[in-house]
């Protein structure tokens, strides 16, 4: 009997611990002395999902007992709390948010990369995101996406899909530089791959132009990026050899 009574109660041990481990939703409501309560970021560190308060302060997000929630917003001091059974018993689960009021001297903010458009809930996961000449492109072409149904005909015939291509090139291009920039800076293309300062601008131009190296750059991989860039450094010394002769 005592056998019997000891499997029952470990049993009904695990079965507890069972139901306590799957996420539940927490509805929620931040209170501050402010009337606008909308933007302010709930983030449960454990899973690292995130939600948004509306104008009212109103959340919603999913959690078990342990979980911490982290509530951050530029207007308001930052707040950790670690989740209970009681919070998960009452109907709302209510947040005292401080205002700042205080000059600050410093921000420090934590990037969270997992946690964008597409993780809150605001962008589909499938659906694919367009740039600003991407989308016009697929708005003159396309018609579907376009109501007018004779539109994409006349776009092809009067040369306006072909010039949006050639935007969404342009735009490509843009990005490649920018991504440039934010890893090298002009002192080593002078320096390590010796091109003259005066041609740095235009050396930058030739890399992007070059299919193989923007698929690399895409890749993001800076050692393979380093050294195509000499290779390109190579031949644009070339190029201006020729042209000064």
């Amino acid at each position: 009997m005592n056998k019997l009574g000891c499997i029952f109660f470990v049993l009904f041990a695990t079965a507890g611990l069972a139901q306590e481990s799957v996420s539940t939703e927490l509805n929620g409501k931040v209170n501050a002395d402010m009337s606008n309560l909308e933007g302010i970021y709930v983030i449960n560190l454990k899973t690292e999902k995130a939600v948004i308060t509306d104008q009212q302060g109103y959340f919603f997000i999913k959690a078990i007992v342990g979980d911490t929630l982290m509530f951050s917003s530029i207007q308001y001091k930052g707040l950790k709390i670690a989740l209970t059974k009681d919070d998960f018993n009452k109907r709302l689960f209510f947040v005292k948010m401080v205002p700042v009021m205080n000059q600050l001297n410093e921000v420090v903010i934590k990037r969270y990369n997992n946690i964008n458009s597409r993780s809150l809930g605001i962008i589909p996961e499938n659906q694919r995101s367009y740039t600003e000449a991407e989308r016009k492109l697929a708005t003159a072409s396309s018609g579907k996406l376009n109501p007018m149904g004779f539109d994409p005909i006349l776009n092809f015939i009067s040369g306006r899909t072909a010039m949006l291509k050639k935007e969404i090139q342009i735009e490509k291009k843009e990005m490649y530089l920018v991504m440039l920039d934010e890893m090298f800076d002009e002192d080593q293309y002078v320096g390590k791959y010796k091109i003259p300062s005066d041609y740095v601008k235009g050396f930058k131009y030739y890399a992007v132009d070059n299919e193989k190296f923007t698929k690399i750059l895409d890749q993001k991989n800076k050692t393979t990026i380093e050294f195509l860039l000499g290779e390109l450094a190579s031949k644009y010394k070339e190029i201006i050899a020729c042209e000064n002769e």
